[in-house]
């Protein structure tokens, strides 16, 4: 018998994928936590019937929430993660040698636990001396920091049910005032196809560029999320993520990517043309 997981990009929209065996299977207190092997993308992560992350392409998204910013200001060192339970954006982070302090903000500790038994590979960078994993509501967190961090990453999920109050103009403040002077934030900003995925990217990105003087969108091709086509919205204080974009600098790190390169950081920022209509109607 085959066994398929579908998930629905949209009310007549589905992605399917078979299914070898369903590893993990529990209902938290926040939601339902689901990780099973694929045939075509290996272990896979979902949410209340959302997929997360899969093993085969979950590095597009890890690589280019970190590594925009990270090759734009050239001095981070306490790092705040918001969400990213299942480490890969910790994993990512931890390349940096210079990075002193990486705080991660999850409010599902089964997540965690989960995915340290099952995506160890993802997880492998929780027990970093650098980071501190807090258990906590994002808001409630945040609301005793001030200039405190160089940047913010907040890989929260799509903006709809109890989640929806991390796109909220008093969210994007709150960040903004645990910024430094110079520091800069960065979302996951959803996908741009399906309309109401849309109505939420262009609501969230309006209430950014009201709080901070620098916001920009830009864009990655990820097989697994809605249209294969997804979006990160950056947001920053002083640096402008073309104008100020140090490309030497970052490529003297060494770094070893399968997706970001310099050339792909520039390119990234520049949309089609529907999406450009999109977001300026919302700028105002």
């Amino acid at each position: 018998m085959d066994l398929w997981f579908s998930e629905y990009h949209a009310p007549d929209v589905r992605h399917s994928m078979a299914v070898n065996r369903h590893l993990y299977s529990q209902k938290s207190n926040y939601q339902q936590i689901d990780i099973f092997d694929s045939k075509a993308f290996g272990r896979v992560l979902a949410l209340d019937g959302n997929v997360m992350l899969t093993e085969r392409d979950e590095f597009i998204y890890d690589e280019m929430i970190v590594h925009v910013p990270m090759s734009v200001h050239p001095d981070i060192r306490d790092v705040l993660v918001i969400g990213a339970g299942d480490g890969g954006v910790v994993k990512e982070l931890t390349r940096y040698s210079s990075i002193e302090k990486i705080d991660l903000v999850e409010m599902d500790s089964q997540v965690i636990e989960a995915c340290r038994i099952y995506l160890p590979e993802n997880a492998s960078k929780l027990d970093d001396e650098r980071v501190h994993i807090f258990y906590d509501n994002a808001l409630r967190f945040i609301r005793k920091c001030h200039c405190a961090y160089d940047l913010i990453i907040v890989d929260s999920m799509d903006p709809f049910g109890p989640l929806e109050g991390y796109f909220t103009r008093e969210f994007y403040g709150i960040c903004y005032n645990a910024l430094r002077s110079d520091g800069i934030m960065v979302n996951q900003q959803g996908s741009p196809f399906f309309q109401h995925d849309a109505q939420a990217m262009t609501r969230s990105h309006q209430r950014i560029a009201s709080t901070f003087p620098i916001s920009r969108v830009y864009q990655a091709h990820i097989p697994t999320y809605a249209a294969g086509y997804w979006l990160f919205g950056f947001a920053s204080k002083k640096y402008h993520p073309i104008d100020d974009f140090k490309p030497e600098l970052w490529q003297s790190r060494h770094l070893k990517t399968d997706y970001y390169t310099p050339k792909l950081h520039i390119g990234c920022f520049y949309l089609p043309a529907f999406l450009e209509r999109m977001l300026l109607e919302v700028e105002g």
